[in-house]
């Protein structure tokens, strides 16, 4: 399927809105950085209390600081250079990288009442990122063997391509956590201490907003992740409304 037929079947897609009368997620965005283990915290907690109808759901931006972390598939040998802290993280995928300049939204959604499907809520957030590239002139695509969103880049090669978002989650009681990383500024060469995401071939590299020559600050960033996240997932609320 040629990029703009594929975009144009995108758009039409329904998103995984919330279910009627059910509050506005909560967007939450954190300016200093986050340390991981606290992250983890923060989304085990908050998950459980949305399964029990306690909490509204949550879209939650950090920043880390540099490092590696292991998803359920992560092999040791993929670990090259342990140049930063790992950490176990225990979402879907093998090895990636986190660190300051990259957007990480967290998202936590009630998907048994949105609709338990995983295979949509996956395809949704690759649409998330695909049009929230799109407001920056980036032509973002999906891949059916792999998870995340690329870019061509035809300047490096007639088959390169780069990743410049990955996706990993976790669903537990039906309520998702992790979610997104989106490359915006960050030092890409810190990703050489890993095989990202499991992926050997070399025509396959990673890129950011920056390397594709769009200077983006983390807050223009955050306002068209918010503007394009509501009409796939439905309102958001932050704690300044």
């Amino acid at each position: 399927m040629s990029q703009d037929l594929s975009h144009a079947a995108a758009t039409l897609m329904p998103g995984i809105k919330p279910a009627r009368g059910q509050a506005a997620a909560e967007w939450r965005v954190d300016e200093a950085p986050v340390p991981y283990p606290r992250a983890l915290a923060v989304m085990e907690a908050r998950a459980a209390a949305i399964a029990d109808g306690a909490a509204a759901e949550l879209v939650w931006l950090v920043e880390h600081p540099p490092l590696y972390t292991a998803g359920t598939s992560a092999r040791p040998g993929d670990l090259i250079v342990e140049r930063f802290p790992v950490h176990v993280a225990g979402r879907g995928g093998q090895f990636t990288y986190h660190g300051p300049g990259q957007r990480v939204a967290y998202v936590m959604l009630d998907l048994k009442r949105r609709g338990p499907d995983i295979r949509r809520f996956v395809t949704t957030l690759e649409e998330w990122i695909i049009r929230s590239l799109a407001a920056f002139g980036i032509a973002g695509e999906r891949r059916k063997d792999r998870i995340g969103v690329w870019v061509r880049r035809p300047d490096k090669g007639a088959e390169r391509e780069d990743k410049i978002a990955a996706i990993g989650i976790r669903v537990k009681r039906w309520v998702s956590l992790h979610g997104i990383a989106l490359n915006v500024g960050c030092d890409l060469s810190h990703f050489d201490g890993i095989v990202p995401c499991g992926i050997t071939d070399a025509r396959y590299g990673v890129t950011s907003l920056l390397d594709l020559g769009r200077p983006v600050a983390m807050a223009g960033v955050d306002t068209v992740l918010r503007r394009e996240f509501a009409p796939l997932f439905g309102p958001t609320v932050s704690p300044a409304d």
